[in-house]
Parts: structure tokens; C-alpha cells; sequence
């Protein structure tokens, strides 16, 4: 199967085990990354997945994505573009409509896996639109409320399963902002805990093997 023309540029590996109701797996990159880097763990995952890896819509110079934009000021030190940041929140949730129906798989069965940047998205989709998402691997990112739509706490989480890990000496994204997360999930009735590595900004070989564990219990 070729990729499709959609809204967002992705690329995909279709599942290597056919199911009449197929489960898909969405993944998002981390700020000046691309589609490509996260994919290189789809050869290792559950074989019944469809996975879809997307390219951000912002292009960086002289290369690599990004959700959104984060600036550097000397007044108030960096700081992200949540505008832009809720536009990319909603242009992946059409996008995962749009997939699902291009594609032909479960909307029931949906996964979003993103990590850094691609993890703040993946959490501001799944708690936006509940309904879209059955789960979220977050890793080394944190839960940005103010890019989470006004009314979001009325939804309906029930259904909704979300893993959460980050390095503990990361120095992008400081650990105590990762852990803050699962308090404020474990509030909207999403019982999960922060899975703590000794690792910077990244995901040790364990972590990948704790998520894939998680995942296909979920599956």
C-alpha cells in the first residue's frame, strides 16, 4: 500500500499480521526532528499495528520539524507559541479522522506514541478528544494545560489508558514538569504513574521494552 495524500506528510508500515478490525498506532517526533525517528521502532512493535509516523507542519532551518514554535527571549526565557500549538492539537485530530478513514482501520483501536513535543501534543489530542484516542504512550514530555480545550475536564476518560516515562536527568524538559502529569491524570480518573529512567532526554532500551509490554497488553 502507498502512502496517501493527506493533510499532514507521514509515512507508514502496514501491519504484518491482518485482523478483520485493524489497530493503528500514530506517532508524533519531538521538536526539530521528522517522521523518520520514531519510526525506526515500528519494526519492533506489535505486528498487527498499522503505524503511521507524521511529519510536524512547521519546517525548521536547515532542517527538522516542529509542532510548534518555542522562542528565546531575554525576558521571559523560552517559552512556547501555544496559538500554534493548539492549531497542531487540532490539525491532528482531523488528521487521525482523516487516516482512519483513508486507511480503513479501528477508530476504536486508536494509539498515539509521541515523544518531547510530540508527547505534549499527544496529550492535548487524547484529553480534547477522548473519544478519537484508546491510548497514549507519553514519553519525555508533560502535560501543557493551556493548550487543552476550555471544557476538557466535562469529558468522558473512561476508556481512555495513557503510559508515561521520562529520563530523570533529562535537561530539556525537566523531570519535575513530567511529574506533574500523572497527578493531574490520576485527578480525571486516569490512573497511571511516571516511569522514571536514568537517561537525558531519550528512551533507554528498557523503556522501549516497558512501553511495548504496556501497549500490547492494551492491544
Amino acid at each position: 500500500m502507498k502512502t496517501k495524500t493527506l493533510s499532514l506528510h507521514h509515512i507508514i508500515r502496514e501491519p504484518l499480521l491482518k485482523k478483520d478490525k485493524t489497530p493503528v498506532l500514530f506517532m508524533f517526533h519531538g521538536y526539530g526532528s521528522d517522521e523518520n525517528d520514531l519510526f525506526s521502532f515500528a519494526s519492533e512493535l506489535a505486528e498487527e499495528l498499522f503505524i503511521i509516523s507524521v511529519r510536524a507542519p512547521y519546517p525548521m532551518q536547515p532542517q527538522g520539524n516542529a509542532w510548534y514554535a518555542i522562542y528565546f527571549d531575554d525576558a521571559q526565557g523560552k517559552f512556547s507559541d501555544d496559538a500554534q500549538a493548539i492549531e497542531s492539537r487540532d490539525t491532528i485530530a482531523n488528521f487521525i479522522d482523516e487516516a482512519i478513514s483513508a486507511y480503513h482501520l479501528d477508530p476504536t483501536n486508536v494509539t498515539l506514541l509521541g515523544f518531547s513535543q510530540g508527547t505534549i501534543l499527544s496529550y492535548a489530542v487524547a484529553l480534547s478528544y477522548p473519544k478519537k484516542v484508546t491510548n497514549v504512550i507519553a514519553l519525555s514530555g508533560y502535560l501543557n494545560e493551556a493548550i487543552l480545550k476550555d471544557d476538557y475536564t466535562e469529558n468522558d476518560f473512561s476508556k481512555l489508558n495513557i503510559y508515561c516515562s521520562h529520563g530523570s536527568v533529562d535537561q530539556v524538559i525537566p523531570v519535575e514538569w513530567a511529574r506533574k502529569a500523572p497527578v493531574k491524570l490520576n485527578d480525571l480518573g486516569i490512573k497511571t504513574s511516571l516511569q522514571e529512567f536514568a537517561v537525558g532526554h531519550g528512551v533507554t532500551p528498557q523503556n522501549f521494552y516497558q512501553f511495548k509490554e504496556w501497549l500490547s497488553k492494551q492491544l
